[in-house]
């Protein structure tokens, strides 16, 4: 599906040899099958597991956040006709609010490389097996290797390939699933096979997402890049159909979970691995499918988001594409393929390795203020220090989060919590944490003005009288 070359226009832009930018319908299913990583698929089979259906729909809801971001870039480009969000930013709030949302967006980049590549391992054996690290390495370099060749291009191309072959996994997954329902009973409070307790844990997990979503997406690249690439009210419609058949194949996919729930497959294995292992061998190597089909289109835009951030975000290069650009991306490609798998070491290090659901939930966390900084603003008087009062108390609550994560510290005291649950704590530090941040954008905005109106000409203040 790869193209054999691409100009530079397509392999930033992803528009057809012809100049023509994608349509509504490929542009949602390629932004759609973007998201549908591997990860993803993992995590809501885990939460489907844990809480009942809710649990995967919960999770399905982080994709409305595609609605969310396309709502905000469609009034960036139609009102101030931006061509990117760090474009944006230099903008409204400066040139070093701009690189602090960079510095944000390369750790995300990072994080998507180890996340998938680890998850997809993991179907070819123990963490730290020779079959894991072959699983890593030639997982990353196949998909590295069509990136290099055709960019954002060959991103889009392939995911609709991938799209297909995931609806077609999708189709044989259902197949086997709804007969063991049939078999088993599907799990519900009525039935028992739910609590009114692991339920009211699913609602709190589905409450955090949806104040994640008013952040979320704006820091993720593979998302926002394709917000700039057709004409506005094509995006939108586009960001719709990803909202929905993004967040369809997930909930589709976390029955897994349910049918583990119903089935008491043993949990000593993440869910993605037991369910397949306890049905049998064609079984494993259908989910093999599943992950690797997920995870090499979250990699690809993955590699063609940190190609355009080398090349032209970082350096703000807003005019004509070139072929030297194209050359820097390419390198950057290589790199972040490199790098973005060493967390995958600490393995040997602390004897386990990264936890994949803690990544998202905590880079949900240290990004709650980009909420009121895209969504507000457009209020009169906004300025850097508008960005600088949402964006740090997010980002110390993050760190504060990773550290009572990773290191066992219980930080955050117990009335900070809402809900009830494993996920109670996160909502309440959503909650409080994005009031604390508008709150900051606003005293941000009031002193930017209060700034404005003190560094007016003394001749002009008197000339006004």
């Amino acid at each position: 599906m790869t193209p054999r070359a691409t100009s530079a226009a397509q392999f930033f832009g992803g528009g057809s040899a012809r100049g023509v930018p994608p349509g509504a319908w490929f542009l949602g299913v390629s932004a759609a099958m973007s998201w549908v990583m591997a990860k993803s698929v993992y995590n809501a089979m885990g939460l489907s597991a844990s809480y009942g259906v809710i649990g995967g729909i919960a999770y399905g809801s982080y994709w409305l956040s595609f609605i969310v971001v396309g709502a905000a870039v469609y009034f960036m480009r139609t009102r101030g006709g931006y061509t990117s969000l760090p474009q944006f930013l230099r903008s409204r709030y400066g040139a070093t609010a701009a690189r602090i949302f960079m510095i944000v967006i390369a750790i995300r980049l990072f994080n998507e490389v180890w996340s998938n590549t680890k998850v997809t391992s993991q179907f070819f054996g123990p963490e730290g097996s020779p079959s894991y690290w072959t699983a890593a390495i030639v997982m990353t370099a196949f998909t590295a290797y069509y990136s290099l060749r055709g960019g954002l291009r060959s991103s889009i191309l392939t995911d609709a390939m991938q799209t297909f072959l995931l609806a077609v996994l999708l189709v044989a997954t259902l197949a086997v699933l709804i007969p063991g329902f049939a078999e088993h009973g599907f799990p519900t409070v009525s039935n028992g096979g739910v609590t009114p307790t692991m339920q009211a844990g699913g609602l709190t997990f589905l409450a955090l997402a949806l104040v994640q979503c008013l952040s979320y997406g704006f820091h993720d690249p593979v998302l926002t890049d394709r917000a700039f690439l057709s004409r506005p009210a094509s995006m939108m419609r586009a960001f719709v159909i990803a909202a929905i058949l993004g967040g369809l194949l997930i909930a589709l996919f976390s029955l897994a979970g349910v049918y583990a729930l119903a089935a008491g497959v043993p949990g000593n294995a993440p869910v993605a691995v037991a369910v397949p292992a306890a049905i049998g061998l064609w079984m494993a190597l259908l989910f093999n499918a599943v992950m690797l089909t997920s995870a090499g289109s979250t990699l690809d835009s993955t590699f063609s988001s940190s190609a355009k951030f080398v090349s032209r975000d970082w350096p703000h290069r807003t005019g004509e594409c070139t072929e030297a650009q194209v050359r820097r991306g390419r390198w950057a490609m290589a790199l972040i393929a490199t790098l973005g798998n060493l967390p995958l070491l600490s393995l040997y290090i602390k004897g386990v390795g990264p936890a994949v659901i803690a990544a998202t939930t905590i880079s949900g966390t240290a990004i709650m203020g980009l909420a009121p900084i895209f969504l507000l603003a457009w209020l009169p008087r906004v300025g850097p220090w508008s960005f600088y009062f949402a964006i740090w108390p997010g980002l110390a609550i993050g760190v504060l989060k990773a550290v009572d994560v990773f290191s066992g510290i219980t930080v955050f005291p117990s009335f900070v919590d809402i809900g009830t649950g494993t996920y109670a704590e996160d909502l309440g530090i959503n909650v409080w944490g994005l009031a604390i941040c508008t709150a900051g954008f606003l005293c941000g905005t009031v002193l930017e003005s209060r700034r404005s109106v003190a560094a007016r000409p003394a001749a002009m203040m008197v000339g006004g009288r």
